[in-house]
């Protein structure tokens, strides 16, 4: 696999690049702050035992035109990619975004926006050689509205839709889309929160997603007990939702 991931300096993304390095998958890291992208690329170079090729370059998400040229850094270093990973967002609670615009504008731009904006720009490369697979980090959060997540939960809901219509419209085309579910998991971003039941490990969730990249599987959740989860939350009547504080 030769991978280009946006988001792997921290959480899920860390451990899913290592679990590509140590089976000598070439990669090439975007992501801001610069000085801990330079660190996790010489981590995973070290990983590998030398056996992978791995590059960086900055890009930050609140600055969306910066994308073209961090992909085609990642072209150039990699010799064409196959594989696009984009992890990287962030999370507020709802009563801190009700408090906060400038906060709600980043979240919305860095989860929804500026996801969409780098998987458009990926797919199109991708397809133009042949296709390859493209996968994104949504959350759990976006397969219903929610009290708790209305704005994290809107913005992920429309990077789930936008993953699902691309695998409708690309899939015979040879682009793979998978599109990244987790439910609670105990990174950096939950620090401070309640962990419910199921939360999960971000090694756990990053063994589960490199399968799922392996397999070409549209969708993924991780850990997995938050299928069945959400499929109940799905099917319950709107009362009921505005009761429960889940």
């Amino acid at each position: 696999m030769k991978a280009v991931i946006c988001g792997a300096t921290r959480g899920m993304g860390r451990c899913l690049a290592r679990l590509l390095a140590e089976r000598h998958d070439d990669l090439f890291l975007l992501g801001v702050p610069e000085d801990d992208l330079a660190r996790s690329a010489a981590d995973l170079a070290a990983r590998s035992a030398g056996a992978s090729r791995v590059g960086c370059a900055p890009l930050d998400l609140l600055k969306p035109e910066g994308i073209e040229e961090a992909l085609a850094r990642a072209d150039e270093f990699l010799g064409g990619f196959d594989t696009a990973i984009l992890t990287a967002g962030i999370y507020a609670t709802q009563e801190a975004l009700e408090q906060d615009p400038k906060l709600v504008a980043a979240l919305l731009q860095i989860d929804c926006a500026s996801a969409i904006l780098f998987c458009e720009a990926a797919r199109k490369r991708l397809l133009a050689r042949g296709g390859g697979t493209l996968c994104a980090f949504s959350s759990v959060a976006g397969d219903r509205g929610r009290k708790p997540v209305v704005i994290y939960g809107a913005a992920k809901a429309g990077l789930s839709h936008y993953l699902e219509s691309l695998d409708f419209r690309f899939r015979g085309q040879g682009l793979k889309t998978v599109c990244v579910k987790p439910g609670f998991v105990k990174t950096g971003m939950t620090e401070g929160l309640k962990p419910p039941p199921f939360a999960g490990e971000p090694e756990e969730v990053a063994r589960r997603v490199l399968a799922a990249l392996d397999r070409g599987r549209p969708v993924v959740y991780a850990p997995a007990p938050w299928w069945a989860v959400m499929a109940v939350i799905k099917r319950l009547p709107r009362w009921v939702m505005r009761r429960i504080s889940f």
